[in-house]
């Protein structure tokens, strides 16, 4: 989810690629979440998106029954209590999800403060342990490579010509994986990792 906050403010320092000059090289998979309340344990839909070689390999989207049946966000996302009262939780989902974490580098977010405070707020309330991924931001990269302000996922997406159904979690997550291909494009490696 796009939250529209800088990431700086929300991410500060223990941003991975804060020093970086080049866009991380292996794979990686995208995510976004939507939540239904102001609670980041609050996850109602998750959009996941693997990149290997620099192609989608897999792309994989679920709907999640959140702790409380209160939706703030509908207006946002379209998603109601009725949408997900009969989905699993987040302690059920994830452990289905997990293997597409698998041997990939870094974890890829617009603004990724935000999705990596949803998945580590989810995954305490579960008693589960978070990835030990780092997370790149694709606002960063987007900003860093392109210059481009205000740096909404919206904004990204028309600038690359990219195709965008916004807030929701799959399309939010494949463009943040096409976003960060992009960047590499624009950016190649000068020998780094």
């Amino acid at each position: 989810m796009d939250t529209g906050a800088d990431p700086a403010v929300i991410y500060g320092p223990m941003m991975a690629s804060a020093q970086r000059t080049d866009p991380p090289r292996g794979p990686f998979v995208a995510v976004d979440f939507e939540t239904a309340d102001s609670g980041r344990d609050s996850a109602c839909a998750v959009g996941l998106v693997r990149v290997e070689e620099d192609a989608v390999v897999e792309r994989v989207v679920r709907l999640i029954r959140p702790p409380r049946r209160r939706f703030e966000f509908t207006y946002i996302h379209g998603l109601r209590w009725t949408d997900v009262a009969h989905e699993p939780t987040f302690g059920e989902v994830w452990p289905e999800l997990a293997p597409v974490l698998k041997n990939v580098r870094f974890l890829v977010a617009h603004n990724a403060g935000f999705d990596r405070s949803v998945l580590r707020a989810c995954c305490a309330r579960h008693r589960l342990v978070p990835p030990s991924l780092p997370f790149e931001c694709t606002v960063k990269w987007a900003r860093k490579t392109w210059g481009i302000y205000p740096t909404n996922l919206p904004a990204v997406c028309r600038h690359l010509e990219l195709a965008l159904r916004h807030h929701d979690a799959g399309s939010d997550a494949e463009a943040c994986a096409r976003i960060m291909l992009a960047a590499r494009r624009a950016r190649p490696s000068s020998g780094g990792a």
